[in-house]
């Protein structure tokens, strides 16, 4: 199913919209049946892991991350 499927979706604000996808994500996460997670995503958290394991002082604490994001602006 897909937004253009439920053309009433259209006519909601944003918060509307918000709250929706909240309802949604809610309904989806109490279930018991697990959403299996592609090879490619384990392929890429293997890697990061990895990556952290070799040097985990590289790693920025969330105030350096945020000033950095920030110095980009």
């Amino acid at each position: 199913m897909r937004v253009k499927d439920i053309p009433q979706i259209n006519n909601l604000g944003t918060a509307e919209k918000i709250l929706l996808v909240e309802d949604l994500w809610d309904s989806v996460s109490s279930e018991d049946s697990a959403v299996p997670v592609p090879q490619s995503h384990m392929n890429e958290l293997n890697k990061r892991f990895d990556r952290y394991k070799a040097g985990p002082g590289a790693l920025l604490s969330l105030d350096e991350l945020r000033t950095k994001i920030e110095s980009r602006k």
